[in-house]
């Protein structure tokens, strides 16, 4: 990474505004996914140990500026506390009266949470007066929250206009992964892209037609293109008016002599439901009451044969409903492939919290290359695009020498 990060500063006796993307998924209060708390860990250990104290934030679900009681962070804030083997405190509020008396009792090595945010509209609004508020409570600024950082808000942008501002330990991972695949992929690249719906991901899939050799299509978005091609495909998810847009892409990759691998065949439902029975059918053999819930075995073999001819693989988004077990037979199947070819020295990115989960319900998560917290901002990056988290950082690299002080 361009971009200094904590290695490159003094860190003792200094208190850190840490950045955290601890948003996690959680059903009726309890965390479903920790991915991105455990993800943090190593630059929150790294500066505790080196005698920082610690100001984390982070954003939880979207409450819209007000207070929502769902969504506050004590969840976190007791999973971090079993992850680090200590109690981890937190404040009732992001700023304010308390957490001035609650900073005021720490020392180095010391560690507090703050509360959500996003409980304050000044936060999405980028404020500057808010961003200022947040960087008086500390000395450098830390942004390790990849996940949010296609996002210009007060805690990811305007705070770097205030404090000295370096990289985590996560995010430099990230974006020298991701780099990777811009700007030296190992060939042949090839791409799998899941998920509900092509209108999310337009512009990665015509990024990706620039630079892989091939791109293969599953989940739901997959069911738009073969609309594109004619079939019919019974209550499937089927985004009509992104059918001019299929059409389009499909012939790009044919002008492009990119490859671009559609299902043959397809596991069908009456619904979507933890006991609904399945069944597999070509892809022109859909019933008119059944809907696609997964791409099929042959469709499964065919995409493992030729990614089994790349160097590089990126893959985000599920190729069916795989939080039932009757539909993930693609999404669990395309895991353990890509597990089996990076232990051949293939190089395998995944990005996208579905993904991520699926990989984590399998214990593959730790069998790849890389595995982004960031779904979105993965994507946005892949495009090319300039993330307001990482380019604040980098304009703040001028400004500061390696003590962390202001230049």
């Amino acid at each position: 990474m361009d971009a200094k990060t904590i290695r490159d500063v003094d860190v003792s006796g200094k208190r850190v505004f840490l950045r955290a993307d601890l948003n996690v998924p959680l059903d009726d209060g309890r965390i479903t996914d920790d991915t991105r708390i455990r993800a943090s860990l190593p630059t929150i250990v790294n500066l505790l140990e080196r005698g920082a104290t610690v100001v984390l934030a982070s954003h939880l679900g979207r409450p819209k500026g007000k207070v929502n009681d769902a969504l506050r962070l004590r969840p976190v804030a007791d999973r971090l506390s079993q992850l680090l083997g200590r109690q981890v405190r937190m404040t009732g509020d992001a700023l304010g009266p308390g957490v001035k008396v609650a900073l005021d009792k720490l020392r180095p090595g010391d560690l507090l949470l703050l509360e959500n945010l996003r409980f304050h509209a000044a936060e999405e609004a980028n404020d500057p007066d808010f961003a200022a508020s947040l960087a008086g409570l500390a000395d450098l600024y830390v942004n390790d929250a990849f996940g949010a950082a296609h996002r210009a808000h007060a805690s990811t942008e305007g705070i770097t206009h205030h404090l000295p501002a370096v990289a985590g330990l996560l995010m430099e991972r990230e974006v020298d992964a991701l780099s990777r695949l811009l700007k030296r992929p190992a060939r042949p690249f090839h791409a799998v892209i899941g998920g509900a719906k092509v209108s999310g991901k337009l512009e990665v899939l015509t990024a990706l037609l620039s630079r892989c050799q091939a791109v293969l299509v599953g989940g739901g978005m997959a069911n738009t293109f073969l609309a594109a091609k004619g079939h019919e495909l019974g209550t499937s998810l089927v985004e009509e008016d992104q059918i001019g847009n299929a059409r389009r892409m499909l012939s790009e990759a044919r002008r492009k002599r990119v490859r671009l691998m559609l299902p043959s065949d397809a596991v069908v439902a009456p619904q979507i439901h933890q006991r609904a029975s399945t069944r597999t059918v070509s892809i022109s053999s859909v019933p008119k009451d059944q809907m696609v819930v997964d791409i099929g075995p042959e469709t499964l073999a065919a995409y493992t044969e030729h990614l089994a001819r790349a160097r590089t693989i990126f893959w985000n988004g599920p190729m069916g409903v795989f939080e039932m077990p009757q539909m993930a037979g693609g999404t669990n199947g395309m895991a353990r492939f890509l597990a089996k070819r990076f232990r051949a020295g293939v190089v395998t990115v995944v990005g996208g919290g579905d993904s991520v989960a699926a990989l984590e319900q399998l214990g593959l998560a730790a069998r790849m290359t890389h595995v982004s917290t960031g779904g979105g901002a993965s994507l946005e990056f892949l495009e090319g695009k300039s993330l307001p988290g990482v380019t604040a950082l980098l304009r703040a690299d001028a400004a500061i020498d390696v003590t962390g002080e202001k230049a």
